[in-house]
């Protein structure tokens, strides 16, 4: 199917006529096989890396320094724009897989159709495949994907939830197996923000509010996902969002212009810097700043990937990270993203030139550009005198020897078959839907109501919302259409935000932790009516004291499907949660808090660690089940 590189032959393009330069380098760094050192495993990586850096002209060298995404086209085959325009005409070798896996095959052929579009070009660089999180259960896409046919595991606040740095490394090197068997072999994650702000919309994705466990688990993370040394059987990490997103003025996000900026009332960013010290001390290769701008610190208030002080300064000279630094996505270039108008968030710098921002954030010490496809701007900066080309091949060796150390040079291909037989195994789905049930989180349970009893009789009425009836018809159990017809009532509720405009805002849940006074009067004729068994999905920590006052028990998950939810309630599970972050009284505590300070919300319903067990009866009674 394909032309293995060791065997002395060029990529099909290559031929010796290509270009005078490619001649005249050609004679002086052929090995006995006319193979070229860059082409030749039995040399360094060093050497591989500079022989091929030595060939390149300045816009094969830039176009590896953007990444954007690689969509399928309806049918599963490669975009005519990312074949074409982007792999040949712009020289970029970096995507961003997007879209569901819904066939490890569909993928996987995919993937080797891209790579051979990538041998095809003058220098035959192969591609490097990211994707965001893909492994979780989960409601809200817009900061990942759902699982499709991988195995489906809770969010990594539910990881966090369980405390188990074994558990969080066998995620970890799942998920590798998964992604390595379709072609993906750059993670854009772990992010490994603190949660010390409650309201900010990307909480779901973090390890929650304490910066100790949060670095015991990221470094499990990072271990299982690249092995104790990156090599061909590695994906590479990209540990975001430096220097950490948490500290959110008002909690409100920097995707969009009145969420630029990041604060520091209790001059606490050390703080948040922890994690990101215990994942550089754990070797991780990638990292990306936020969009976010500092203010009232002492760093100038431009968003983190244009600021110096930031990138170079106390990542690359303070901490010592020596890896790739990629930017978020979109700092340049004004976009349209799922209908909404979305301005480049270049903070602090908005009324700037699009030249001028690339050079800013090359200046500052980035490698690549997340979201862009603008290599030109590079080119002439270049030209102009701004950059050196000096400064570019610095980049373009760090991106060119991660490849190499990931193997992609010696064989970028993928095995379809493979993939199928590897992707949502039973023995992957079976430990993802294990962490789903014990994840949960026993909040409360009044007289012990749970578990209700396995066997409960056909008799018994259920009043449920926030979940399909099918799920408890396959149980052979009754629903009903309102609260007072019911015996119990099961409510799956979403943690209360309050609804964005616009096709990219919406996705981000925002706002209030607390439910609306209409919400929160509905919700209380049902607890007066039956005895009502709650589960709060906790993508962000809400303030709901009425509903642990309510309900006759409440459960807190983090990306659980509802048959785990259904086991656990019947007792087929336990949950064995606790809380990563505190549950805050109400909004009006979480505001007179401070964004960057963990743990300082006045009188929290429940605090970090709290969970609950099911009373064990055999135990009580001195007898072992």
């Amino acid at each position: 199917m394909h032309d293995d590189n060791s065997q002395g032959v060029l990529p099909p393009s290559s031929s010796a006529t290509s270009t005078p330069s490619l001649r005249k380098t050609r004679t002086t760094n052929m090995t006995t096989t006319d193979t070229p050192i860059y082409l030749n495993s039995t040399y360094c990586i060093h050497e591989r890396v500079e022989n091929l850096l030595s060939l390149m002209t300045i816009q094969e060298k830039v176009g590896q320094m953007f990444q954007v995404q690689l969509y399928p086209t309806a049918n599963g085959t490669l975009d005519k724009n990312s074949s074409d325009e982007m792999i040949g005409n712009k020289h970029m070798t970096h995507f961003n897989l997007v879209g569901d896996v819904t066939s490890a095959r569909e993928t996987a052929e995919l993937v080797n159709t891209a790579q051979q579009r990538a041998k095809d070009t003058r220098l035959g660089i192969p591609l490097t495949l990211s994707s965001d999180p893909r492994h979780h259960f989960t409601e809200n896409i817009g900061t990942g994907f759902q699982a499709g046919s991988f195995s489906q595991w809770p969010e990594t606040l539910g990881l966090a939830a369980l405390r188990d740095p074994a558990l969080v490394r066998k995620f970890a090197e799942v998920a590798r197996e998964e992604y390595i068997a379709v072609g993906l072999r750059a993670a854009l994650h772990p992010q490994v923000d603190l949660a010390t702000e409650p309201r900010w919309a990307r909480l779901g994705n973090t390890w929650g509010e304490d910066a100790t466990l949060t670095s015991e688990l990221i470094v499990e993370y990072i271990k299982g996902f690249q092995g104790e040394k990156l090599g061909p059987h590695s994906v590479t990490t990209v540990t975001k969002h430096f220097p950490g997103g948490g500290p959110m003025e008002n909690g409100e996000d920097s995707h969009f212009t009145y969420g630029k900026n990041q604060t520091y009332p209790g001059n606490n960013l050390e703080y948040h810097l922890i994690p990101f010290r215990a994942a550089i001390a754990a070797g991780a290769r990638q990292m990306m700043p936020y969009y976010s701008r500092p203010i009232g610190t002492k760093y100038e208030p431009v968003g983190f990937s244009f600021n110096k002080q930031i990138v170079t300064d106390l990542l690359r000279e303070e901490l010592g990270f020596e890896g790739i630094v990629v930017t978020d996505w979109g700092l340049i270039t004004d976009a349209v993203i799922l209908g909404q108008d979305m301005p480049a968030r270049a903070w602090g710098l908005e009324n700037t030139t699009e030249l001028y921002r690339a050079q800013r954030i090359i200046e500052a010490g980035c490698d690549q550009f997340g979201g862009e496809a603008r290599p030109e701007l590079l080119v002439q900066l270049v030209q102009e005198g701004k950059v050196s080309e000096e400064r570019i091949d610095i980049s373009v060796r760090r991106l060119l020897r991660e490849k190499f150390l990931l193997g992609l040079f010696d064989n970028p291909f993928v095995d379809p078959e493979a993939a199928e037989r590897v992707v949502g195994n039973d023995y992957f789905a079976r430990l993802g839907n294990d962490a789903q049930r014990r994840a949960y989180t026993l909040l409360s349970n009044k007289e012990n109501i749970l578990p209700l009893k396995p066997h409960t009789s056909v008799e018994t009425k259920f009043y449920i919302e926030g979940f399909n009836a099918t799920f408890m018809a396959a149980r052979n159990l009754t629903v009903v259409d309102t609260p007072e017809a019911a015996d119990v009532a099961l409510l799956r509720l979403q943690a209360p935000y309050e609804p964005r405009p616009g096709g990219f805002e919406a996705r981000y849940h925002a706002g209030s932790l607390e439910f609306s006074d209409e919400e929160k009067a509905r919700q209380a004729t049902i607890f007066a009516a039956v005895p009502t068994i709650v589960d709060i999905i906790l993508d962000r920590p809400a303030a709901i004291p009425e509903v642990i006052e309510g309900a006759n028990a409440v459960l807190g998950s983090f990306g659980s499907g509802s048959e785990a939810f259904l086991d656990v309630v019947f007792g087929v599970s336990q949950p064995e949660g606790k809380l990563p972050f505190d549950l805050p009284r109400s909004n009006k505590a979480v505001e007179d808090g401070m964004e960057d300070v963990p743990f300082d919300t006045r009188n929290p319903v429940f605090k970090f660690g709290h969970g609950l067990r099911y009373r064990d009866v055999c135990e009580e009674s001195g007898r072992t089940c």
